[in-house]
């Protein structure tokens, strides 16, 4: 589904990312960690097109990306800020059917039945600015979810909510990818967070000049809960793994 071969991007003369090679097959959940300022967002941005890159080729289903590339949705980390306020959160999360040549019927039909699937029910004629965040998160990726990607990107998306609000949405996350099975790249900071969702993390190095400097797969049973699966003895082991190359490349 995805490749990146060689892939750079600078800055003017800041290097942000150097020589990134990576292929994530169809339908993989692909974590990506590091130390803050690596270029996380940077290689997220240049995935889907809005920051292109300056040397190497990235390709989406075999087709280089030469701008944003059919078929993709990203959420962004700042959620409350990607929203519209003056639209309620149904038109919100119908706004990318416009351009699918749906009637105005079907594309609130659609953006009901996901707002559903994400756990909304009774909220599309409110407006983001009346959700707390953890509700205003879980429409950002029913807006990405309502175009059914075949590559869906996201962005550090749980990072500001609460610890229940967020193992509330890791849980949606392994959901829709069971269910979906879109390929899906996850930029995180928090390692644990990685293993839990992830079925494979690499960890980038500090800039300037980031560089792919692990890359393991998370062997771990595919039906997870928050409890048993962190409680597992090969969840503690690829944490610590993990855990000491991001603090070793700092």
């Amino acid at each position: 589904m995805l490749r990146l071969e060689s892939v750079g991007r600078s800055y003017g003369d800041h290097r942000v990312l150097d020589g990134i090679d990576l292929t994530v097959p169809d339908g993989q959940l692909l974590c990506v960690v590091g130390p803050s300022g690596c270029g996380k967002s940077t290689l997220l941005r240049t995935i889907a097109g809005l920051t292109p890159a300056d040397r190497g080729t990235i390709t989406v289903d075999g087709t280089p990306v030469t701008g944003v590339p059919d078929r993709l949705a990203v959420v962004f980390q700042d959620y409350g800020r990607s929203l519209l306020p003056a639209l309620t959160v149904r038109d919100n999360v119908a706004l990318p059917l416009r351009c699918r040549g749906l009637d105005g019927a079907a594309r609130r039909a659609e953006a009901t039945r996901i707002l559903a699937r994400v756990g909304l029910d009774g909220t599309a004629r409110r407006h983001p600015w009346q959700l707390s965040g953890g509700m205003q998160q879980r429409v950002a990726i029913a807006r990405a979810l309502v175009c059914r990607p075949a590559l869906l990107l996201m962005d550090e998306l749980f990072g500001s909510l609460d610890a229940q609000t967020r193992e509330d949405l890791e849980d949606l996350l392994l959901e829709v990818h069971r269910a979906d099975g879109p390929t899906i790249v996850f930029v995180t900071h928090d390692i644990d967070e990685s293993v839990y969702v992830g079925d494979r993390v690499v960890v980038l190095s500090p800039g300037p000049g980031s560089r792919v400097v692990l890359d393991l797969p998370v062997e771990l049973p595919d039906e997870r809960d928050q409890i048993t699966t962190r409680g597992l003895s090969g969840f503690t082991a690829l944490r610590a793994k993990i855990g000491q190359v991001v603090r070793g490349a700092r």
